[in-house]
Protein backbone atom coordinates (compact mmCIF):
# COMPACT_ATOMS: atom_id res chain seq x y z
CA UNK A 1 0.00 0.00 0.00
CA UNK A 2 1.32 3.44 -1.00
CA UNK A 3 0.55 6.06 1.63
CA UNK A 4 0.10 9.59 0.26
CA UNK A 5 0.44 12.95 1.97
CA UNK A 6 -1.12 15.94 0.21
CA UNK A 7 0.18 19.48 0.70
CA UNK A 8 -2.20 22.11 -0.71
CA UNK A 9 -5.95 21.54 -0.84
CA UNK A 10 -7.06 24.23 -3.30
CA UNK A 11 -8.76 23.60 -6.64
CA UNK A 12 -5.74 21.81 -8.09
CA UNK A 13 -4.95 19.71 -5.04
CA UNK A 14 -8.54 18.49 -4.77
CA UNK A 15 -8.51 17.08 -8.31
CA UNK A 16 -6.38 14.04 -7.56
CA UNK A 17 -7.99 13.21 -4.23
CA UNK A 18 -10.72 11.03 -5.76
CA UNK A 19 -8.18 9.22 -7.93
CA UNK A 20 -6.10 8.49 -4.84
CA UNK A 21 -9.18 7.35 -2.90
CA UNK A 22 -10.39 5.01 -5.62
CA UNK A 23 -7.08 3.23 -6.14
CA UNK A 24 -6.87 -0.14 -4.37
CA UNK A 25 -3.15 0.19 -3.69
CA UNK A 26 -3.17 3.78 -2.44
CA UNK A 27 -4.23 5.31 0.84
CA UNK A 28 -4.30 9.00 1.75
CA UNK A 29 -2.50 9.15 5.09
CA UNK A 30 -2.45 12.90 5.74
CA UNK A 31 -3.43 16.28 4.29
CA UNK A 32 -2.08 19.76 4.85
CA UNK A 33 -3.21 23.30 4.12
CA UNK A 34 -2.44 26.64 5.76
CA UNK A 35 -6.22 27.13 6.06
CA UNK A 36 -6.97 24.95 9.08
CA UNK A 37 -10.70 24.73 8.43
CA UNK A 38 -10.07 23.35 4.93
CA UNK A 39 -7.48 20.85 6.14
CA UNK A 40 -9.79 19.65 8.92
CA UNK A 41 -12.84 19.41 6.66
CA UNK A 42 -10.90 17.44 4.02
CA UNK A 43 -9.49 15.09 6.64
CA UNK A 44 -12.96 14.49 8.10
CA UNK A 45 -14.35 13.76 4.66
CA UNK A 46 -11.59 11.26 3.98
CA UNK A 47 -11.88 9.65 7.41
CA UNK A 48 -9.08 8.58 9.78
CA UNK A 49 -6.64 10.97 8.10
CA UNK A 50 -4.17 13.24 9.89
CA UNK A 51 -4.36 16.93 9.04
CA UNK A 52 -1.74 19.62 9.44
CA UNK A 53 -1.28 23.32 8.76
CA UNK A 54 2.53 23.14 8.71
CA UNK A 55 3.89 21.19 5.72
CA UNK A 56 6.93 20.05 7.71
CA UNK A 57 4.65 17.91 9.87
CA UNK A 58 3.33 15.98 6.90
CA UNK A 59 6.88 15.31 5.70
CA UNK A 60 7.77 14.07 9.18
CA UNK A 61 4.69 11.83 9.37
CA UNK A 62 6.07 8.26 9.38
CA UNK A 63 2.98 6.92 7.61
CA UNK A 64 3.59 9.08 4.52
CA UNK A 65 5.57 7.40 1.71
CA UNK A 66 4.94 9.92 -1.08
CA UNK A 67 4.19 13.64 -0.86
CA UNK A 68 1.97 15.34 -3.43
CA UNK A 69 2.88 19.05 -3.61
CA UNK A 70 -0.09 21.05 -4.90
CA UNK A 71 0.65 24.53 -3.57
CA UNK A 72 1.25 27.63 -5.78
CA UNK A 73 4.56 27.60 -7.75
CA UNK A 74 6.26 30.10 -5.43
CA UNK A 75 6.34 27.47 -2.67
CA UNK A 76 7.35 24.40 -4.69
CA UNK A 77 11.08 24.80 -4.25
CA UNK A 78 11.30 24.94 -0.46
CA UNK A 79 8.73 22.23 0.14
CA UNK A 80 10.11 19.82 -2.48
CA UNK A 81 13.68 20.30 -1.27
CA UNK A 82 12.54 19.41 2.25
CA UNK A 83 10.72 16.33 0.95
CA UNK A 84 13.86 15.22 -0.88
CA UNK A 85 16.00 15.73 2.23
CA UNK A 86 13.62 13.36 4.02
CA UNK A 87 14.17 10.81 1.22
CA UNK A 88 10.48 10.56 0.43
CA UNK A 89 8.94 10.11 -3.00
CA UNK A 90 7.36 13.23 -4.47
CA UNK A 91 4.72 14.21 -7.02
CA UNK A 92 4.79 17.92 -7.88
CA UNK A 93 2.30 20.11 -9.70
CA UNK A 94 3.38 22.04 -12.76
CA UNK A 95 5.29 24.22 -13.33
CA UNK A 96 8.15 22.64 -11.41
CA UNK A 97 9.32 25.88 -9.82
CA UNK A 98 9.08 29.65 -9.80
CA UNK A 99 12.37 30.20 -11.65
CA UNK A 100 14.80 28.32 -13.84
CA UNK A 101 17.42 28.32 -11.09
CA UNK A 102 15.00 26.72 -8.63
CA UNK A 103 13.91 24.12 -11.19
CA UNK A 104 17.52 23.14 -11.94
CA UNK A 105 18.35 22.74 -8.25
CA UNK A 106 15.24 20.63 -7.67
CA UNK A 107 15.94 18.34 -10.64
CA UNK A 108 19.53 17.78 -9.51
CA UNK A 109 18.54 17.18 -5.90
CA UNK A 110 15.84 14.70 -6.94
CA UNK A 111 18.35 12.61 -8.88
CA UNK A 112 20.75 12.59 -5.94
CA UNK A 113 18.02 11.67 -3.46
CA UNK A 114 17.36 8.38 -5.23
CA UNK A 115 13.57 8.63 -4.82
CA UNK A 116 10.67 8.62 -7.28
CA UNK A 117 10.09 12.16 -8.50
CA UNK A 118 7.30 13.00 -10.92
CA UNK A 119 5.37 15.92 -12.36
CA UNK A 120 1.61 16.02 -12.75
CA UNK A 121 1.32 16.55 -16.51
CA UNK A 122 -2.19 15.09 -16.97
CA UNK A 123 -2.35 15.41 -20.77
CA UNK A 124 -0.03 12.41 -21.00
CA UNK A 125 -2.73 10.25 -19.43
CA UNK A 126 -5.69 11.56 -21.44
CA UNK A 127 -7.28 9.65 -24.32
CA UNK A 128 -7.28 12.49 -26.87
CA UNK A 129 -3.67 13.47 -26.19
CA UNK A 130 -2.60 9.81 -26.26
CA UNK A 131 -4.27 9.37 -29.67
CA UNK A 132 -2.66 12.61 -30.88
CA UNK A 133 0.76 11.25 -29.88
CA UNK A 134 0.00 7.90 -31.51
CA UNK A 135 -0.99 9.51 -34.82
CA UNK A 136 2.05 11.78 -34.79
CA UNK A 137 4.17 8.68 -34.27
CA UNK A 138 2.43 7.02 -37.23
CA UNK A 139 3.27 10.03 -39.43
CA UNK A 140 -0.41 10.96 -39.91
CA UNK A 141 0.47 14.50 -41.03
CA UNK A 142 3.44 13.55 -43.17
CA UNK A 143 6.49 15.80 -42.92
CA UNK A 144 5.76 18.48 -40.36
CA UNK A 145 5.51 21.98 -41.84
CA UNK A 146 4.39 23.97 -38.81
CA UNK A 147 3.39 23.51 -35.17
CA UNK A 148 0.98 25.97 -33.59
CA UNK A 149 -0.38 26.59 -30.10
CA UNK A 150 -3.39 28.93 -29.80
CA UNK A 151 -4.82 29.97 -26.43
CA UNK A 152 -7.87 32.22 -26.00
CA UNK A 153 -9.51 33.13 -22.70
CA UNK A 154 -12.51 35.47 -22.37
CA UNK A 155 -11.44 36.00 -18.78
CA UNK A 156 -8.22 35.30 -16.90
CA UNK A 157 -8.12 34.07 -14.22
CA UNK A 158 -10.99 31.78 -15.21
CA UNK A 159 -14.14 31.83 -13.08
CA UNK A 160 -13.26 28.58 -11.30
CA UNK A 161 -9.72 29.71 -10.57
CA UNK A 162 -10.07 33.10 -8.99
CA UNK A 163 -7.06 33.79 -6.79
CA UNK A 164 -4.31 36.37 -6.64
CA UNK A 165 -1.40 34.23 -7.79
CA UNK A 166 -3.03 32.82 -10.93
CA UNK A 167 -3.60 36.36 -12.17
CA UNK A 168 -0.26 37.68 -10.97
CA UNK A 169 2.87 38.23 -13.01
CA UNK A 170 5.21 36.40 -10.63
CA UNK A 171 3.54 32.97 -10.50
CA UNK A 172 0.57 33.10 -12.84
CA UNK A 173 -0.66 33.88 -16.32
CA UNK A 174 -2.03 31.59 -18.99
CA UNK A 175 1.38 31.06 -20.62
CA UNK A 176 2.57 29.46 -17.39
CA UNK A 177 -0.61 27.75 -16.25
CA UNK A 178 -1.90 26.44 -19.57
CA UNK A 179 1.03 26.75 -21.94
CA UNK A 180 3.22 24.48 -19.81
CA UNK A 181 1.09 21.44 -20.68
CA UNK A 182 1.62 21.90 -24.42
CA UNK A 183 5.25 22.88 -24.05
CA UNK A 184 5.80 19.56 -22.31
CA UNK A 185 3.92 17.76 -25.10
CA UNK A 186 6.05 19.54 -27.70
CA UNK A 187 9.29 18.50 -26.03
CA UNK A 188 8.03 14.94 -25.60
CA UNK A 189 6.78 14.47 -29.18
CA UNK A 190 9.05 16.72 -31.25
CA UNK A 191 12.21 17.23 -29.21
CA UNK A 192 14.28 20.35 -28.68
CA UNK A 193 12.87 23.84 -29.21
CA UNK A 194 15.27 26.65 -30.11
CA UNK A 195 15.44 30.27 -31.34
CA UNK A 196 12.58 31.50 -29.15
CA UNK A 197 11.42 35.04 -29.88
CA UNK A 198 8.55 36.39 -27.83
CA UNK A 199 6.40 39.48 -27.55
CA UNK A 200 4.16 39.83 -24.51
CA UNK A 201 1.18 42.13 -24.07
CA UNK A 202 1.36 43.32 -20.45
CA UNK A 203 -1.09 45.50 -18.49
CA UNK A 204 0.03 48.76 -16.88
CA UNK A 205 -0.36 47.16 -13.46
CA UNK A 206 3.05 45.57 -12.86
CA UNK A 207 1.52 42.98 -10.54
CA UNK A 208 -0.81 41.58 -13.23
CA UNK A 209 0.08 38.81 -15.67
CA UNK A 210 0.22 38.96 -19.46
CA UNK A 211 -2.92 39.50 -21.51
CA UNK A 212 -1.35 38.40 -24.78
CA UNK A 213 1.58 36.63 -26.37
CA UNK A 214 2.95 36.21 -29.86
CA UNK A 215 6.02 33.97 -30.01
CA UNK A 216 7.98 32.11 -32.63
CA UNK A 217 10.43 29.26 -32.20
CA UNK A 218 11.87 26.33 -34.14
CA UNK A 219 12.03 22.62 -33.60
CA UNK A 220 15.44 20.98 -33.91
CA UNK A 221 14.99 20.44 -37.66
CA UNK A 222 13.98 24.08 -38.21
CA UNK A 223 10.21 23.52 -38.35
CA UNK A 224 8.46 26.74 -37.22
CA UNK A 225 6.57 26.68 -33.93
CA UNK A 226 4.07 29.52 -33.39
CA UNK A 227 2.53 30.38 -30.02
CA UNK A 228 -0.35 32.87 -29.81
CA UNK A 229 -2.58 33.78 -26.92
CA UNK A 230 -5.03 36.43 -25.74
CA UNK A 231 -7.17 36.93 -22.67
CA UNK A 232 -9.93 39.40 -21.81
CA UNK A 233 -11.68 38.93 -25.15
CA UNK A 234 -15.14 38.05 -26.49
CA UNK A 235 -16.19 34.49 -27.15
CA UNK A 236 -15.46 31.17 -25.49
CA UNK A 237 -12.26 29.67 -24.14
CA UNK A 238 -10.32 27.85 -26.85
CA UNK A 239 -7.05 25.96 -26.78
CA UNK A 240 -5.67 24.39 -29.93
CA UNK A 241 -2.41 22.49 -30.41
CA UNK A 242 -2.07 21.84 -34.13
CA UNK A 243 0.41 20.03 -36.34
CA UNK A 244 0.38 21.03 -40.02
CA UNK A 245 2.08 18.56 -42.34
CA UNK A 246 2.57 17.73 -46.00
CA UNK A 247 -0.14 15.06 -45.83
CA UNK A 248 -2.61 16.40 -43.30
CA UNK A 249 -3.52 18.39 -40.21
CA UNK A 250 -3.97 17.12 -36.66
CA UNK A 251 -5.31 19.23 -33.80
CA UNK A 252 -5.72 18.57 -30.08
CA UNK A 253 -8.40 21.01 -28.94
CA UNK A 254 -9.80 22.07 -25.59
CA UNK A 255 -7.91 19.38 -23.68
CA UNK A 256 -10.02 16.43 -24.80
CA UNK A 257 -11.05 16.85 -28.45
CA UNK A 258 -9.18 15.56 -31.48
CA UNK A 259 -9.72 16.76 -35.04
CA UNK A 260 -7.84 16.18 -38.24
CA UNK A 261 -7.91 15.53 -41.94
CA UNK A 262 -5.76 14.47 -44.84
CA UNK A 263 -4.80 17.01 -47.50
CA UNK A 264 -7.76 17.74 -49.76
CA UNK A 265 -10.28 16.47 -47.19
CA UNK A 266 -12.47 18.21 -44.62
CA UNK A 267 -11.35 18.51 -41.01
CA UNK A 268 -13.34 16.02 -38.92
CA UNK A 269 -13.53 14.68 -35.39
CA UNK A 270 -11.21 11.74 -34.81
CA UNK A 271 -12.37 8.94 -32.52
CA UNK A 272 -10.13 7.87 -29.66
CA UNK A 273 -12.50 5.62 -27.71
CA UNK A 274 -10.30 2.59 -28.33
CA UNK A 275 -7.30 4.23 -26.66
CA UNK A 276 -6.56 3.16 -23.10
CA UNK A 277 -3.77 5.39 -21.80
CA UNK A 278 -1.85 4.72 -18.63
CA UNK A 279 -3.08 6.37 -15.43
CA UNK A 280 -0.83 8.54 -13.31
CA UNK A 281 -1.69 6.84 -10.02
CA UNK A 282 -1.07 3.37 -11.49
CA UNK A 283 2.30 4.54 -12.79
CA UNK A 284 3.29 6.02 -9.44
CA UNK A 285 2.50 2.74 -7.69
CA UNK A 286 4.50 0.77 -10.27
CA UNK A 287 7.49 3.11 -9.95
CA UNK A 288 7.53 2.94 -6.15
CA UNK A 289 7.38 -0.86 -6.44
CA UNK A 290 10.46 -0.82 -8.68
CA UNK A 291 8.61 -1.53 -11.93
CA UNK A 292 8.92 0.33 -15.22
CA UNK A 293 6.48 3.23 -15.33
CA UNK A 294 5.39 6.11 -17.55
CA UNK A 295 6.27 9.10 -15.42
CA UNK A 296 7.52 12.57 -16.35
CA UNK A 297 10.20 13.41 -13.84
CA UNK A 298 11.78 16.62 -12.62
CA UNK A 299 14.18 16.62 -15.56
CA UNK A 300 11.15 16.89 -17.87
CA UNK A 301 9.82 19.63 -15.60
CA UNK A 302 13.12 21.50 -15.82
CA UNK A 303 13.20 21.27 -19.62
CA UNK A 304 9.67 22.69 -19.80
CA UNK A 305 10.66 25.44 -17.36
CA UNK A 306 13.51 26.53 -19.64
CA UNK A 307 11.11 27.21 -22.48
CA UNK A 308 8.54 28.80 -20.17
CA UNK A 309 11.03 31.32 -18.83
CA UNK A 310 12.21 32.16 -22.35
CA UNK A 311 8.61 32.84 -23.38
CA UNK A 312 8.00 34.94 -20.27
CA UNK A 313 11.35 36.79 -20.67
CA UNK A 314 12.50 35.84 -17.18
Amino acid sequence: MLHIGIIGLGAIGQRLINQFREHPQVEIAAVCDTLESLAKATANELGKVHFYTDYKNIIADRQVDLVYVAVPPKYHHQIVMDVLKAKKHVLCEKPLANSLEEAKEMAEAAEKAGVIHSMNFPLNYGQAAAKFAELIGENYTGKLRRLQLMMQFPEWPRLWQKNDWVGGREQGGFVLEVGVHFIQQTLKLFGEVKNIQTRLELPDDLEKCETGIIATAELADGTPFLIEGLSQIAGKEYIGFTAFGTEGILSLENWGELRGGKSGEDIKDISFEEVTPNRLIDELVKAVNGEDAELYDFTAGYQAQKMLEALRKR
